[in-house]
């Protein structure tokens, strides 16, 4: 995610106006029907590294870590899950580097998508460069690859799990990005092309040359939006434009799947914009994915320290539970998914 600022740990004061879940009732995961899943069947969060997911070590979702065995990983990981359910996904998005992969942690982070699909949940893996060499581009070539080939060759029969090869390209053309792209759909020709999310150019902002690649047809397309990319934008109209603009005809086949706002300073998205570029956005966004049928991913469901965080995490060891950061604004995904 290209942000512009630092996100720090939210006070405690401000997570004031969070709201337990004890209120919330578990949604059951839906499983695929039969054949292929419509996109508007991805309803999920993103889980991820307080560092913002971009690390040359191991990347960690907020509240594992490299030291954990697979049992603990797992059990974890069930707790975090059984979280998201209660908020109505069925989706999460993780993310992955060759320092995860390719090192001993891969062991370990397998719980946390065992968990995740034990329970019916669908994983969206995908690939973030490292903070210290981050252009936009795949950091290690051969890396990348050996990442991939174990990483598909781990979860290629599980068809809850999907795979996104690289996130926000920004450092390649259009060209460039999408003949990486559909050099990968070729090498991994055993992983269907229905489980394969390829991101739009750039900062993954715009799927429509993407979705026109012959060679990509049948894929998914991961498109980014964020409202500070404008915020100077108050229109709801404004901003549904915007959204269309960068989808165009391929909305069947669009997952947004990073799209989020400010969730701990008590801004009230059901209410009126007044003037909040924040709330036209989520406004917009929510009312797109509805109107549009997308699949969506907020970013983040949890990411420690993060004011975008739709929860907090609580509890310690394995015992585990996340308390939802604005009401307003899960009852704006509801609106989106259901």
């Amino acid at each position: 995610m290209p942000r512009k600022k630092q996100l720090g740990t939210a006070a405690a004061g401000v997570l004031a106006c969070a709201t337990a879940f004890s209120g919330l009732t578990a949604a059951p995961a839906s499983a695929d029907a039969a054949g292929v899943s419509a996109v508007s069947d991805f309803r999920g969060v993103n889980w991820a590294d307080p560092r913002d997911n971009f690390a040359h070590d191991a990347v960690v979702p907020s509240g594992l870590s490299t030291s954990d065995s697979y049992a603990t990983t797992y059990a974890k990981s069930k707790a975090i899950i059984g979280g998201f359910a209660k908020l109505g996904a069925n989706t999460v998005r993780l993310p992955i580097n060759p320092s995860s992969v390719n090192g001993p942690f891969w062991k370990s982070y397998k719980g946390a998508i065992d968990a995740a699909t034990d329970q019916g949940f669908k994983v969206i893996l995908g690939y973030w460069e490292a903070d210290n060499a981050k252009d936009g581009k795949i950091d290690d070539q051969a890396a990348w690859n050996q990442m991939w080939a174990r990483v598909t060759s781990s979860y290629v029969r599980n068809s809850k799990v999907y795979f996104e090869p690289m996130n926000e390209p920004f450092g390649y053309t259009s060209q460039e990005w999408r003949d990486i792209a559909a050099k990968w759909v070729t090498t991994h020709s055993n992983v269907p092309r229905d489980r394969i999310l390829i991101g739009g150019i750039k900062y993954s902002e715009d799927v429509k040359p993407v979705c026109a690649d012959s060679r990509l047809d049948g894929t998914r397309l991961a498109l980014h939006n964020y409202g500070f990319w404008h915020t100077d934008w108050t229109s709801v109209d404004q901003w549904k434009q915007d959204f269309k603009q960068r989808i165009g005809d391929c909305a069947s086949r669009t997952v947004l799947d990073e799209f989020g706002a400010t969730m701990t300073s008590g801004l009230n998205y059901n209410g009126p914009v007044n003037g909040s570029n924040e709330i036209a956005y989520i406004q917009a966004a929510t009312d797109t994915i509805r109107e549009m049928g997308l699949g969506s991913v907020y970013w983040p469901g949890l990411r420690n320290g993060d004011t975008y965080s739709l929860t907090t995490l609580q509890g310690t060891g394995t015992s585990l539970s996340l308390k939802v950061n604005n009401q307003s604004g899960l009852d704006r995904l509801h609106w989106a998914w259901f």
